[in-house]
């Protein structure tokens, strides 16, 4: 698969969770989740985290990443795209590193309930898919579209799709991305075809999914996390 990076995207701001990128979960920063997973993922050949905050930089650094350049400001707010930081990423490594990149893996931050077991076995997918322009990106069940809606002018739901029976397990099963995996050669993120045809689904379950927003969704990963690595009690069926 030839060169292989691994870019963790972490910017200072965030309006819904303040500081979350460092913010202690289960002890650990979030940031660091990915940084592991990363690092201990055999595919993958270089870790970069790429962030505008000094502070966010200094822990990418002390937890075994390598740092791309800081990014300027106009890559750092609310509005600036994943797509931009992948080409800034991109630029900075062109000019600087002998060895093209052959695959990138976009890991976020933000999905630390995601494993090497998750990106070992999407990578291996895409390895399988043999495709220059082939991309593959994570992700995970939701309810029917039939049960999904949205509020219209004079206050009413507006179902997305009617249908005559909406039992859950008869309907067929819907995706959306839940932001954890992403996998492409470079010039998808160049020119946005990441999410474009050929694009291939790495399925994970819903309790691996969940993408920080806000303290809601950092509280329920740290629940989750607990559970996860907490031995279950065996009781012993009485005879």
């Amino acid at each position: 698969m030839g060169n292989t990076i691994a870019l963790i995207p972490a910017r200072g701001g965030s309006k819904g969770l303040p500081g979350k990128n460092i913010r202690l979960l289960a002890g650990k920063p979030l940031i660091q989740y990915a940084i592991d997973v990363a690092l201990a993922c055999p595919l993958i050949d270089t870790v970069y985290v790429s962030t505008d905050d000094p502070g966010i930089a200094d822990l990418a650094v002390a937890g075994g990443s390598q740092l791309s350049p800081l990014r300027p400001h106009e890559l750092a707010t609310d509005t600036a795209s994943a797509m931009d930081v992948v080409r800034h990423f991109l630029a900075w490594y062109e000019q600087h590193q002998d060895e093209p990149i052959n695959t990138l893996v976009l890991l976020q931050p933000t999905s630390p309930l995601r494993t090497v077991e998750h990106v070992m076995e999407a990578l291996l997918l895409y390895q399988e898919l043999q495709s220059a322009n082939t991309s593959v990106v994570s992700v995970t069940p939701i309810k029917p579209l039939a049960w999904q809606a949205s509020i219209a002018d004079d206050g009413q739901l507006a179902f997305y799709q009617q249908q005559a029976n909406t039992n859950r397990q008869i309907q067929p099963i819907n995706y959306q991305l839940n932001g954890a995996i992403y996998i492409a050669p470079p010039a998808c993120y160049q020119t946005d075809q990441l999410l474009t045809a050929p694009v291939y689904p790495y399925v994970m379950p819903p309790e691996v999914s969940v993408d920080i927003d806000t303290l809601a969704d950092f509280l329920l990963a740290e629940s989750l996390l607990t559970a996860m690595t907490t031995p279950y009690l065996i009781k012993t069926e009485r005879k």
